[in-house]
């Protein structure tokens, strides 16, 4: 049996404590290609996401990922993110939480793969103009 990581307890753990006392929890995250966060939002490879109960929606923490809808500029998204990838989380009124070191992802299993582009090395995308929906066919 393989070990499970103790950091999706912490999550969860830290999640709770800040909704308990009244605090607004943040996550703060590593963004990699496995990340699904608004790329416009994301600086220098990081972004901190309110994740309290008022700014999401079907909030799950599991031992694997971190997922919900918010709304970003007013347009809702959906938000998936590795375990792995989570820097920390704590509370925004005091900065009391929990905070990890996040590895740089491992080498692709498939060399043949090529390379992707992280969030840390390239430009956001720009956003689409107003009016113009696309949508993209995600696998």
């Amino acid at each position: 049996m393989s070990e499970v990581s103790t950091k999706p307890y912490f999550i969860r753990a830290i999640y709770e404590w800040c909704s308990d006392c009244g605090f607004t929890p943040y996550l703060s995250v590593k963004v990699d290609e496995r990340t699904r966060v608004p790329a416009e939002h994301v600086k220098n490879g990081e972004i901190v996401l309110n994740v309290s109960l008022n700014a999401t929606r079907n909030l799950t923490i599991n031992n694997e990922l971190v997922q919900f809808s918010a709304r970003f500029n007013g347009v809702s998204r959906e938000v998936t993110i590795p375990v792995d990838r989570v820097q920390g989380i704590f509370a925004r009124e005091n900065g009391q939480g929990a905070f990890f070191t996040v590895e740089p992802p491992a080498a692709s299993a498939d060399p043949a793969a090529p390379a992707q582009p992280t969030g840390a090395d390239t430009e956001p995308p720009k956003p689409a103009p107003a009016g113009k929906t696309r949508l993209k066919l995600v696998k």
